[in-house]
């Protein structure tokens, strides 16, 4: 009954309009003030350990990591690189399009970032090309979507934090799934392009491709650093997400040059704006979680799910139906906090690996962010092709149709994840 009451109340502040997290907010405080006998002095305090998280510091760090990336030249030479490599094949660029989303991905840890930065350059130049306008959206809507699977990873760590789950192993785990869905997204793209008869570019000799790699190496030298540096036991996921954003600055702003000192000042602003509007989501999530076991939900909603006998293959399918459902109202971010500590304790109970359940949910939300009505990635395309989210929905679906083969994949073979991880124990 109680967890009844909590979704109505959270139900009818969302239906207001209010944002997620002030919802959350609310939601818990009207709770705890007219219904239980929670000290306030616990809320406050709550709050104030909530994210008293030293993984957390890693959210700001590779958000500024990917705001110098993206404003420094080297989404422009990653796909240069890309396009020397994969050029020649049927559509070539939007072929690199897919290549240069997964490697971006590798240094950013967002899927918005990685649309923006390398949209804004591929999707002109495939429109200069003649590849139809829809195309190119649809490639690089749902190729961007890697930005929170191939790790390092902002969704990834928000999981970590809410159910005490190892960073590092996660962002092991991302690797052959982000991987493996970068070759599906490119094997439809090169599908659909040999079907339409896109363009072909002109193949690049060795000598080009080593000219592009080296011009691109300084990025790419980036991901050997965070993941070399973690795997090795150099320095945790918090440190390594200083670090990048420390080389990509010295990158950015020394090496390429594209970034002016003069500019970096805006870059820190709006990582700031940004970060400030994700932790408040954390902490108002934080507090909610707090609700949810003060009164015993997850432990009452396992014990449920158990007793109506569903196995692991029944609550996965329920979890993924779930999750898909909630891509429809909320953003990644939300969600994660807010599914996860009442999902994990269920989860666990059947067996299900930790590690394993937090790439299924890493997955769905990559589907969220590329489906209407709030799919991210759909907003963020929308505003560089200036195309309609109908539109774009349409321009999605073949990619998105093979996210959700992937989903069931990835859902329902575990190794997939499980693999890179037990291999590097």
């Amino acid at each position: 009954m109680n967890a009844t009451i909590i979704f109505v109340i959270l139900i009818l502040f969302m239906l207001t309009g209010m944002p997620v997290s002030i919802s959350l907010g609310l939601t818990v405080l009207t709770f705890l003030f007219t219904m239980t006998s929670v000290p306030i002095e616990s809320v406050a305090m709550k709050l104030f350990t909530g994210i008293e998280n030293f993984e957390i510091m890693s959210i700001p760090f590779f958000i500024l990591a990917g705001n110098f990336l993206t404003h420094g030249g080297v989404a422009r030479r990653m796909i240069n690189f890309a396009t020397s490599m994969v050029g020649h094949w049927h559509g070539g660029l939007a072929l690199a399009g897919v290549v240069a989303c997964a490697l971006f991905a590798a240094v950013s840890g967002s899927s918005p970032a990685t649309v923006v930065a390398i949209g804004s350059i591929i999707m002109p130049a495939m429109a200069k090309q003649g590849y139809p306008k829809r195309f190119g959206a649809g490639v690089v809507t749902t190729s961007g979507a890697l930005g929170i699977l191939i790790p390092p990873s902002i969704v990834m760590v928000m999981y970590s934090v809410t159910t005490n789950t190892s960073v590092g192993k996660l962002f092991m785990a991302g690797v052959v799934p982000g991987l493996l869905l970068a070759v599906l997204l490119g094997v439809t793209t090169w599908f659909l392009a040999r079907k339409h008869n896109y363009p072909r570019m002109k193949r690049a000799t060795w000598g080009e491709r080593f000219d592009a790699f080296r011009k691109s190496a300084w990025g790419l030298v980036l991901i050997v650093i965070v993941m070399g540096g973690i795997y090795s036991g150099m320095f945790t996921p918090t440190e390594a997400a200083g670090m990048a954003a420390v080389y990509a600055f010295f990158i950015a702003v020394f090496v390429y040059k594209d970034l002016k000192i003069k500019q970096v000042g805006k870059v820190l602003l709006d990582s700031a704006a940004m970060s400030a509007m994700l932790l408040y989501i954390i902490t108002n999530a934080v507090l909610f979680s707090f609700l949810m076991t003060s009164e015993s939900v997850p432990q009452a909603m396992a014990s449920w799910l158990t007793n109506q006998g569903l196995g692991q293959i029944a609550f996965l399918l329920v979890v993924n139906v779930l999750l898909l459902l909630a891509g429809n109202v909320m953003e990644p971010s939300s969600i994660v906090l807010i599914m996860a500590p009442i999902l994990f304790p269920v989860a666990v109970t059947l067996g299900i690996d930790p590690i394993h359940f937090g790439i299924l949910i890493v997955v769905n939300m990559e589907v969220g962010m590329c489906h209407p009505p709030v799919g991210l990635n759909l907003y963020v395309a929308s505003g560089i092709t200036k195309m309609g989210i109908s539109e774009l929905t349409v321009a999605v679906m073949p990619w998105l149709l093979t996210m959700l083969g992937f989903l069931a994949l990835i859902t329902y073979v575990p190794q997939i994840s499980l693999w890179l991880p037990n291999l590097m124990q």
